[in-house]
């Protein structure tokens, strides 16, 4: 028997980094993510973002690969966004995923659950790209968002 505990902490934008996420249903497409990361036998333990990108702590499966599923997270809420809220909807084509050891979750956690205090003094292009050099990511600007 083979043991793991993956955590990831997942992080996204819409398409074109625009403000569309409206705090009307924000809460209702958390708990969506939520439903699709259980889907893939995970467990959402923190889901929260503002206007134009979000953040998941989830520990998932070894079966899956990450890829995998971002594809199908991102598809099916995309999917779910449009039927309900906002036709237009997409989010971003790359995202980043960094591990999490046990030893920094709280921490973690707790920056996700504080990002509507946390972007009124940094904006998402400044915090994705903070979050790539702390996790010694590297990156060419010109191709952040394509």
């Amino acid at each position: 028997m083979s043991h793991t505990h993956l955590l990831y902490h997942i992080v996204f934008a819409t398409k074109d980094r625009m403000p569309i996420i409206k705090p009307e249903w924000q809460h209702e497409l958390h708990g969506y993510l939520g439903g699709i990361v259980k889907n893939f036998e995970g467990v959402p333990i923190e889901i929260n973002g503002i206007e134009d990108h979000i953040h998941l702590l989830v520990r998932l499966q070894a079966k899956y690969s990450i890829s995998d599923f971002l594809q199908e997270l991102k598809a099916d809420s995309s999917k779910w966004v449009k039927r309900n809220h906002f036709t237009k909807f997409s989010w971003q084509v790359r995202y980043a995923a960094f591990t999490v050891s046990e030893s920094q979750f709280g921490k973690v956690r707790k920056y996700i659950q504080r990002q509507q205090e946390h972007h009124r003094r940094k904006n998402f292009t400044d915090e994705y790209i903070e979050l790539l050099k702390a996790h010694r990511i590297e990156f060419d600007e010109r191709y952040l968002w394509n």
